[in-house]
C-alpha cells in the first residue's frame, strides 16, 4: 500500500496537497454521478498533465473490434467500451493571455473535497502565473440527483493582486477519445454543433449502433451578488462549441461563473427532439438557479443516506470508507431503469468495458435488496430475463442446444463481449450467480410472483445449461465438469472446481422446487411456460436429479476440506506470508505460467461456496475450509476480502475479519492494488456493504427468516445500520453490551437474535443483552 494521502474525515474526502502524481488517482476517486451519467474529476480549466479524462453516460457504448493475437471460434466479434463522452464540465481560464494550467503555474493553498453527504465535488487553490499575478479559484460542482440530465458547475475567481483581464472559455467539445480503444480509433462522428451567446448544443453520435448524444450548456457570470452582462465571441468546429468572455477585474473582487449542462440520448428520446431537449433542460437549470438546484439535490441524497448510512463509533477509518462505498453505489446505480446495470468501474473509468458481470448479482444485488425498495433489486434481475434470448444464443454458439442458456461474463446488450478464452469459454460459473440472485430475491422479499413472471424461464435455461455442461465419466463413476474457470482466475482450465459443480447441482436443485411450486400455484401459467420453452418436464428432471445425486464435489478426506478443484493438492502449499513484498501483487510481478502453477489463490472458490450456502455447512466445516485456504489467499481481486470478512466473523476470528475489511473498504481509498488511477471498483464495494452487515452486524436469512448474530469488532463503540426487510424498515445498533432495534416503519416485523425469535411491532423499539 502506498503511502495514504487522503484526510480521514467521517463523511468527506478530503486532498489537501497538490501533487500531480496523486492526480489522476484522485480523478477516480473523487469522481461523481447520478445513475444516469458520470463525471470523473477531470479540472474545469485546461490541464496539461497525466490525466483520463471520462465523462460517462449511462448506457451508451461502442462495439469496439476484438484484437486477439490468434483467434479462436466462439470468440465475440467485438468488446463493448464504456464510452467516453462530451467534455461537458470544459471551463479554459486565462490571466492576461497566460493559461491557468495546474501543471505549469505555482499552485499552493490546494484543497480537493468530496461531500458524500451531499454529492457534492469542491476545490480550491491559488495559483500563480510567470508574471507574478495571482488568483484564487473556488470550483463546485454535482450531478443532480432530482434532475438527473443536468450537471452544473459554480466557478469562482478571485484577482489577489492585480487589476486587469480574465478570460474565460466556457466549451462542449465532443472530440474525445477512450483510453481504452482497441485500435486508438475514435468511437463518436460528428452531427450538429449550434452556438450563441451564453449558450451552445453540440450533438454527436457513434460511428456503429448508432447512439446519439447531445449535450446544451448555458452559463452566467456574476461579480458578488451583480449579475454581470456578457458580449461573448462564439466559436463552431466539429463537435465543439464555446464562447469568449473577457472579464475585466478589480483586485480582491470574485466573478463567479455558473456553469448548466444538460445530456441527452436517444436511450431515452428520439433523435430529432434531441438536441432541444438538452437545451431546454439545460436554460430550465439556469433559470431555476445554482443555489436552488444545489439545495434539492442535496435533500435527495439526505434522503438516500436515511435509509442507507453506516455508522461505526470509534473508527474514523472504518467509518470513512464505508461512507465512500454506499456514496459511490449510489451514484453508479439508482434502479429507475430496467436497461441499466452496474458496470465494475461505474461512472469512474474505463477498464474492463461492459455494463454488467456477475459481480451485480453476487455482490450488488444483497446491497440494494436491504437499502432501497424492492423494485430496484427487481429491475436488476428483469435487465438479466430481457437478455434470457441473447444467453440462449451465447450457448448455441459454443454447440448447447434445447435453449440451454449461458449468460456472458461481460456485455451491455446480453450478448458475450469478453475475449479472453479462459472468461469467455471457461468461467461459467457467473450462471450460478444469476439463478442464486433469484433465489435470494424471493426468500427477502417473498415476492413470488417473480417466479411465474420471469424467473422460471431464466432458471430453466440456466439448468438446461449445467445439464448439457457436465458428461459422465466412467473412471470416477460421477458426472464431472471438465474445463472451467472458477472465481479464482489464477487457476484456468481446471476440472470439476468445487463452486462450479457446487452451483450447477444447486441452481438444479432450486429450479426443481420452483417448479413443484408453479404446478401448485399457478397450473395454467406453468402449463404455458412448459408450451413456451418446449419443456419435458418428466426427462429433463429425472436427468437434473442423477446430476445433483452424482455429481463430482472434491473433497479431501485427511484435512477434511473441499478442495478447489481435481488435483489443488498436488501444488506446493505455501501460505501468501511466505512472499516477499516486492513481489506482490503476484499479478504484476510473475509470469502467468508462474501464476497458474502456484497455490496462491485471487479470490476463494470454496469459500465462495460456503458463504453463499452457509445454512449448508456447520460451523467446524466453515473454519476448517478458512483455516486452509485463507492463508493461501492473496486478494488480488477486489471480490475477494468482503467473502472471508463475513465468514471470519462467523467463526470468531475478529482480528482476521477487522484487518479484511479495511482492505476491502479502503482498496481505493489507500489504492492498496495500485491501480484506482484507471477507475474504482463499484461492485466490490457492495461486498463492502457486505462485511458490515452481514459480516459484523450478522445479518443473514436462514429459512426466509431474518436472522442475526453480531460480532462488533474490537475497537469499536457501537456499530449502526438500516435495513429494509419487507414492509419494514429496521435501525439495528451494536455496541459492547446490547443488540438494539429500532422499527421506524409502519409494519410490524419478525428476527432471530442467535437463533431465538422476536417481534417488534410498527414504530416500536427493542434491546437484547449481547450475551443472551
Amino acid at each position: 500500500m502506498e503511502k495514504r494521502y487522503l484526510e480521514i474525515d467521517e463523511w468527506k474526502i478530503v486532498e489537501k496537497e497538490w501533487n500531480p502524481d496523486n492526480h489522476m488517482k484522485s480523478e477516480s476517486i473523487f469522481s461523481i454521478g447520478n445513475g444516469r451519467m458520470g463525471q470523473r474529476a477531470n479540472f474545469e480549466e485546461n490541464y496539461s498533465g497525466k490525466t483520463l479524462q471520462g465523462s460517462y453516460v449511462a448506457g451508451v457504448y461502442y462495439p469496439d473490434k476484438t484484437k486477439v493475437g490468434w483467434w479462436k471460434n466462439g470468440y465475440p466479434e467485438y468488446f463493448a467500451k464504456v464510452l467516453n463522452s462530451v467534455n461537458w464540465i470544459g471551463m479554459d481560464v486565462k490571466v492576461e493571455g497566460e493559461s491557468l494550467d495546474l501543471n505549469t503555474c505555482k499552485v499552493s493553498e490546494f484543497t480537493r473535497e468530496l461531500d458524500m453527504q451531499h454529492g457534492l465535488l469542491t476545490r480550491s487553490f491559488e495559483a500563480e502565473f510567470s508574471t507574478g499575478k495571482r488568483i484564487r479559484v473556488e470550483a463546485q460542482r454535482f450531478l443532480s440527483l432530482v434532475a438527473d440530465e443536468v450537471g452544473a458547475i459554480s466557478y469562482s475567481i478571485t484577482p489577489l493582486n492585480f487589476v486587469g483581464t480574465i478570460t474565460v472559455v466556457p466549451y462542449l467539445d465532443f472530440d474525445v477519445e477512450n483510453h481504452d480503444a482497441n485500435w486508438e480509433e475514435k468511437f463518436w462522428a460528428p452531427v450538429e454543433e449550434k452556438v450563441a451567446a451564453q449558450k451552445g448544443t453540440v450533438t454527436a453520435k457513434t460511428k456503429k449502433l448508432d447512439f446519439h448524444v447531445s449535450a446544451a450548456m448555458r452559463f452566467e457570470v456574476y461579480e458578488g451578488g451583480n449579475h454581470i452582462t456578457l458580449y461573448p465571441e462564439t466559436e463552431k468546429r466539429e463537435k465543439f462549441v464555446s464562447n469568449t468572455v473577457d472579464l475585466k477585474v478589480e483586485q480582491g473582487k470574485t466573478y463567479t461563473i455558473y456553469k448548466y449542462a444538460g445530456i441527452t440520448s436517444s436511450m431515452n428520446y428520439a433523435v430529432a427532439t434531441l438536441s432541444t431537449t438538452a437545451d431546454e433542460r439545460a436554460s430550465t437549470a439556469m433559470r431555476r438557479g445554482y443555489s436552488t438546484l444545489l439545495e434539492e439535490h442535496k435533500n435527495a441524497w439526505l434522503e438516500k443516506w436515511s435509509t442507507a448510512d453506516i455508522v461505526i463509533d470509534g473508527d474514523p477509518a472504518a467509518q470513512q470508507a464505508i461512507r465512500f462505498n454506499i456514496f459511490h453505489l449510489f451514484q453508479t446505480f439508482t434502479g429507475v431503469d430496467p436497461r441499466l446495470n452496474i458496470g465494475p468501474k461505474g461512472f469512474t473509468g474505463e477498464k474492463y468495458g461492459g455494463s454488467t458481470y456477475w459481480d451485480t448479482e453476487a455482490y450488488c444485488l444483497p446491497f440494494y435488496l436491504s437499502t432501497t425498495g424492492p423494485e430496484v433489486a427487481r429491475n436488476l434481475l428483469i435487465y438479466r430475463y430481457k437478455h434470457l434470448n441473447k444467453a440462449i444464443e451465447n450457448a448455441q454458439k459454443l454447440g448447447f442446444t434445447n435453449g440451454a442458456a449461458l449468460y456472458p461474463m461481460v456485455t451491455m446488450n446480453g450478448e458475450e463481449c469478453h475475449n479472453e478464452w479462459e472468461i469467455t469459454f471457461e468461467e461459467i460459473h457467473r450462471n450460478g450467480a444469476i439463478a442464486y440472485a433469484i433465489y435470494n430475491y424471493v426468500r427477502q422479499t417473498l415476492d413470488r410472483e417473480y417466479l411465474q413472471e420471469y424467473g422460471f424461464e431464466v432458471l430453466l435455461g440456466i439448468s438446461r445449461f449445467w445439464a448439457q455442461r457436465v458428461n459422465w465419466s466412467e473412471a470416477k463413476g460421477k458426472f464431472v465438469m471438465l474445463g472451467v474457470t472458477g472465481p479464482n482466475e489464477y487457476e484456468n482450465n481446471i476440472n470439476n472446481n468445487f463452486y462450479t459443480n457446487k452451483m450447477a447441482i444447486w441452481t438444479m436443485g432450486y429450479t426443481l422446487e420452483v417448479i413443484e411450486y408453479l404446478k401448485a400455484n399457478h397450473a395454467d401459467k406453468y402449463e404455458a411456460l412448459v408450451a413456451k420453452t418446449n419443456f419435458d418436464e418428466s426427462t429433463e428432471t429425472a436427468h437434473w436429479s442423477n446430476v445433483i445425486e452424482k455429481i463430482e464435489l472434491p473433497f479431501d478426506e485427511k484435512r477434511e476440506v473441499y478442495l478447489q478443484q481435481d488435483g489443488f493438492l498436488d501444488k506446493e502449499l505455501r501460505s501468501a506470508d511466505s512472499l516477499d513484498d516486492s513481489e506482490r501483487p503476484i499479478n504484476q510481478h510473475w509470469s502467468w505460467d508462474r501464476i497458474l502453477r502456484s497455490c496462491f489463490i485471487k479470490q476463494a472458490d470454496v469459500l465462495q461456496g460456503l458463504y453463499f450456502f452457509e445454512h449448508e455447512y456447520d460451523l467446524d466445516t466453515l473454519k476448517r475450509n478458512f483455516d486452509f485456504y485463507e492463508p493461501m489467499t492473496v486478494h488480488e481481486s477486489s471480490l475477494s476480502p468482503c467473502v472471508h470478512v463475513i465468514l471470519a466473523s462467523r467463526i470468531g476470528y475478529g482480528e482476521k475479519a477487522y484487518e479484511l475489511y479495511l482492505r476491502t473498504s479502503r482498496l481505493d481509498i489507500d489504492d492498496y492494488n495500485r491501480e484506482v488511477h484507471e477507475g474504482l471498483h463499484i461492485t466490490s464495494m457492495a461486498g463492502t456493504w457486505m462485511s458490515v452487515v452481514q459480516g459484523f452486524g450478522g445479518m443473514k436469512i436462514v429459512d426466509e427468516k431474518l436472522h442475526f448474530e453480531p460480532l462488533l469488532p474490537e475497537g469499536w463503540n457501537s456499530l449502526n445500520f438500516t435495513i429494509r426487510w419487507r414492509d419494514a424498515v429496521l435501525k439495528v445498533t451494536i455496541d459492547g453490551d446490547n443488540f438494539s432495534v429500532e422499527n421506524v416503519s409502519e409494519a410490524s416485523a419478525e428476527f432471530y437474535f442467535k437463533n431465538e425469535a422476536h417481534t417488534i411491532s410498527a414504530n416500536s423499539s427493542t434491546s437484547i443483552a449481547l450475551s443472551a
